[in-house]
């Protein structure tokens, strides 16, 4: 039987031992390992997961460190970081503003505009108009929210036509944009 096997079924064994503690016995075991009382809203239950985390965390090793920065960001109230989820390294947005095309390649560190690379598409976009804009909204990743004070409200006639144009993205895929002739910035 190989060392890891063995571990394991140790800190299974110590697992379970935990699972069986009485309430005064846990506390007692926390105290041990965290040098400090367990907090007073805590259940036996969850007194119990907690230590077991904490041995299985030392036998095995922690959350990635990614992890761990995406679940500080949740607990925070920040929400989680869809954009670099949804963007995949190699794919091509293209924006148009004030007449000229400009193409960004998401790369695995970044984006790619202008031959360098930029930690956000924000900084790229306020680059291109010299103001403030959120990257993912000026590239027409995300919509406008719409404006909850109008919401229900009908547009005046004539302009409803000008208000859908608006809310089109002109931003195109890589693989529309090859099917437009092969154009690709």
């Amino acid at each position: 039987m190989d060392q890891r096997a063995i571990d394991a079924a140790a800190i299974e064994a110590e697992v379970d031992q935990v699972r069986s503690l009485g309430i005064d016995a846990l506390r007692r075991r926390w105290r041990l390992m965290f040098a400090a009382l367990p907090p007073k809203g805590l259940t036996k239950d969850l007194i119990a997961r907690i230590i077991a985390y904490r041995i299985q965390e030392q036998a095995f090793g922690g959350l990635e460190p990614a992890l761990a920065k995406m679940l500080e960001r949740l607990a925070a109230g920040k929400k989680p970081d869809e954009l670099k989820r949804r963007l995949k390294p190699g794919t091509v947005l293209i924006r148009e503003y004030r007449g000229k095309r400009h193409t960004v390649t998401v790369a695995t560190d970044g984006f790619l505009w202008n031959g360098a690379t930029y930690s956000s598409l924000s900084v790229i976009a306020r680059e291109i108009t010299a103001t403030t804009w959120n990257g993912p909204r000026f590239f027409g990743l995300r919509v406008a929210r719409p404006d909850r004070s109008t919401e229900g409200a009908k547009p005046p006639a004539g302009r409803q036509a000008a208000g859908a144009k608006r809310a089109r993205s002109s931003v195109r895929s890589s693989q529309s944009a090859s099917k437009l002739g092969g154009r690709d910035g």
